[in-house]
């Protein structure tokens, strides 16, 4: 019987997922991924598996060379750069993600950081906390401008949200001309990005190109009243920039869903800056994303297991590796 290694901390043994991954002959094995997890135990936990349903662990080259039987990996999420897939591939291993799976709640949640910032709601509700009654003036959304870096699944689903609210948006992104379509988005450069924007929303993968995207160059650019929010991947900020940019005025705060080590660290940059919210990764998390991604993500090992993956990400590489 081949045997799958269960990771993403909300599936549990007993569940839908669990139930359907068992119907289709599979054993399954829990090993939720609460915090940070030590390399070996999760080399461990691979090694007598043949497939795995895996949060953002960290499967490097070594962890992945020490599961010889390991065919078959999916993300149950979009993010997958906590994989190495071309080591993957060199290993025979297909590495599935799930594309849009929680476009709709990151969206609807990057709407919330928005407003939040906007009008410093998190600073109220902690003033309030402390015994004081904080009554700054915040601002309105409808007239301003957001700016969104990248334009995959996420970034569309906030264009009509944030044009409800009466707002113009900007794009910057590296998606072909003939699919920027959406006659509600102006698609410039990320310098100009910078420079009109009051909000700016990152909805762009982690790669070598964007990691440290933003930084003092990028800060310099923007409004000293401009809100930076990132529901993608923390590396994609400079945190010691960042700090130093809100602490000096030259933009006024930003709202981060995720960091470059989760979770934050007592020593972050990011501590102790007025202006600087983090949340715990929260954007993709709400019960309708869990169990679509879920339900999709077995489906998808299912089918990887079966030599017919829908969403491999290393499929080309993989192949490549076989001639």
């Amino acid at each position: 019987m081949l045997r799958v290694l269960i990771t993403t901390d909300y599936l549990r043994p007993g569940d839908e997922v669990d139930q359907f991954l068992r119907g289709a002959g599979l054993e399954t094995e829990h090993l939720p991924m609460t915090g940070r997890r030590d390399p070996d135990r999760l080399a461990e936990a691979l090694a007598g598996v043949d497939a795995a349903l895996v949060a953002n662990e960290p499967m490097t080259a070594g962890v992945l060379a020490r599961a010889p039987r390991l065919r078959v990996v999916v993300r149950t999420g979009v993010g997958y750069d906590s994989i190495d897939v071309a080591a993957a591939a060199r290993l025979g291993i297909s590495v599935s993600n799930l594309p849009g799976i929680n476009a709709n709640a990151v969206a609807e949640y990057t709407m919330g950081l928005l407003l939040a910032g906007a009008r410093r709601l998190v600073q109220s509700a902690c003033g309030v906390a402390r015994g004081a009654w904080p009554r700054e003036d915040g601002h309105e959304l409808r007239g301003a401008t957001l700016g969104l870096i990248g334009y995959g699944a996420s970034a569309r689903a906030v264009v009509p949200l944030a044009r409800a609210f009466g707002m113009t948006v900007v794009c910057t992104t590296g998606v072909p001309a003939h699919l920027r379509t959406d006659p509600a988005v102006r698609f410039v450069d990320l310098p100009e990005l910078l420079a009109v924007a009051d909000y700016v929303s990152v909805h762009t993968s982690l790669t070598e190109r964007t990691r440290g995207l933003l930084g003092e160059t990028a800060f310099r650019r923007m409004k000293p009243t401009a809100l930076l929010v990132n529901t993608a991947r923390g590396p994609i900020v400079d945190e010691d920039a960042l700090a130093k940019a809100v602490r000096a005025g030259d933009i006024a705060g930003a709202a981060l869903d995720v960091a470059t080590e989760e979770p934050l660290p007592p020593d972050s940059p990011l501590r102790d800056v007025d202006g600087i919210v983090v949340y715990s990764h929260l954007a993709g998390q709400t019960a309708q994303a869990r169990a679509a991604a879920g339900r999709q993500g077995a489906e998808e090992l299912v089918a990887a297991l079966q030599g017919r993956p829908r969403f491999a990400v290393n499929a080309a590489l993989t192949t490549e590796g076989k001639k």
